[in-house]
């Protein structure tokens, strides 16, 4: 969250950005609406889907939009200021696993709590409804809810949320305002191929949050500028007067603020970026019991990412992601303390043919500072490889097969915040969207 001092970190960061530059992908991705929407295949967007081909890349740089939009799509109401889709733009995504595990359930406090199936019949794992379409000719929406994800049935949580501007003023800027994800600066998880998650970007709290998300090109060069609550997607606070309640609710609980932006451009055939964080977060207590709580002290936060990526022969896609995270103070039993830690990720993705995809993905991460603190972030560490395969039966239905592997050895005895359990598995099931 925001003040002169993260301010001062993101000019210092900003010029390197600027000396090394790098190419910026646009948040979200192509959903089976556009397809029905202009008449063509799931194929002209990706290569093997949810994975974006360089078409479906330059769609969603295009605001999601053909340039024929408003025929293709659209009614004619006789209403120049009224645009509305010829059909409700909607879309299913579902999916369905099977999986052999070793991991468990484990409270930090406790320890194991029994809760350990080695078989698991992960069915429905998630269900998704999606939704988007172009309102005038320079804003779009887009949003998905989730009906069913990981087993919680009875429940329903809007992650994607948003509204966006390409041309705000006549400036060339873009605007997106809502709830997105602040990783999609760098890598698309909703678009990757395998199961396994870029976990360094849920470890280090970059994912959803809700703020606004400025963007332009300069030539070559794109750059992009956000400012976000800080405190994800999920809390809301009652607007409360003594003894009656208002019919409001604050989404962020103080005044400060996460900033954040990369900058970037493709130097051959190499696209890469530079990304950097600043802002607050609240302080943890209790910590050596393995629980903590939330503290009342308010530290800095900060994080500088590095992303490349590339292609070999058309079908051959590699990416890989460093990021380096620094939070200030994080202990209120060691407030003076300041911890660093690293992670990361790196894959390749081969597109087969039009049935088959193969794809590996490293994850790493190490979190030394804090050991033996009795913290679950002892548990950050990482240290596995994934390999996955797809059978697409039809262009939009796969069969998933996927293994991963954790090189690292389990910790044992009290308190159980580090790695205790490892996390190889065995994944079967189907990806489905519609």
């Amino acid at each position: 969250m925001f003040d002169i001092t993260s301010f001062r970190f993101l000019r210092s960061a900003w010029f390197w950005c600027a000396v090394a530059t790098c190419w910026i992908p646009t948040a979200a991705h192509a959903i089976p609406v556009f397809a029905r929407q202009y008449g063509i295949s799931c194929a002209t967007c990706h290569d093997a889907f949810p994975r974006l081909n360089a078409f479906g890349e330059s769609f969603v740089r295009m605001n999601y939009r053909l340039p024929n939009w408003k025929e293709a799509s659209t009614i004619d109401t006789g209403d120049d200021r009224l645009v509305l889709p010829k059909i409700p733009p909607l879309a299913i995504r579902a999916q369905a696993y099977v999986q052999d595990r070793q991991a468990e359930d484990i409270d930090p406090a406790t320890g194991p709590t029994g809760n350990n199936s080695k078989l698991d019949f992960q069915a429905p794992y998630l269900i998704k409804l999606l939704s988007s379409a172009p309102l005038s000719d320079h804003m779009t929406y887009y949003f998905y809810g989730i009906f069913a994800e990981k087993g919680a049935n009875r429940e329903t949580l809007i992650e994607d949320a948003w509204f966006r501007h390409d041309d705000i003023f006549d400036t060339k800027i873009g605007v997106t305002l809502g709830q997105f994800q602040i990783s999609d600066l760098m890598f698309r998880r909703e678009t990757r191929l395998p199961f396994q998650d870029f976990m360094v970007y849920r470890t280090a709290g970059i994912t959803y949050d809700r703020g606004v998300l400025f963007d332009r090109d300069f030539g070559p060069v794109a750059a992009a500028l956000g400012l976000v609550n800080g405190n994800g997607i999920t809390d809301n606070f009652n607007i409360d007067s003594p003894g009656y309640r208002r019919p409001d609710s604050l989404f962020d609980n103080d005044r400060n603020k996460t900033v954040f932006g990369r900058i970037g451009t493709s130097l051959g055939p190499v696209t890469g970026g530079l990304f950097a964080l600043a802002g607050k977060q609240k302080s943890i207590t209790g910590t050596g019991t393995g629980t903590a709580g939330t503290g009342t002290r308010v530290t800095n936060k900060r994080a500088f990412g590095l992303d490349l990526l590339g292609d070999w022969n058309g079908n051959v896609h590699w990416y890989a992601q460093g990021l380096w995270n620094r939070w200030d103070g994080f202990r209120d039993e060691d407030p003076t303390r300041n911890y660093h830690w690293f992670g990361g990720f790196a894959g390749v993705d081969y597109v087969h043919d039009d049935r088959w995809t193969y794809s590996l993905l490293y994850n790493y991460a190490k979190a030394d500072d804090f050991k033996n603190t009795g913290t679950v972030f002892e548990g950050i560490k990482m240290n596995t490889l994934t390999l996955a395969g797809s059978y697409y039966f039809m262009r939009n239905v796969k069969g998933v097969i996927e293994g991963n592997v954790d090189f690292l050895s389990k910790d044992s005895g009290p308190p159980y915040v580090g790695h205790q359990s490892k996390e190889n598995y065995l994944l079967l099931g189907f990806d489905a969207a519609f």
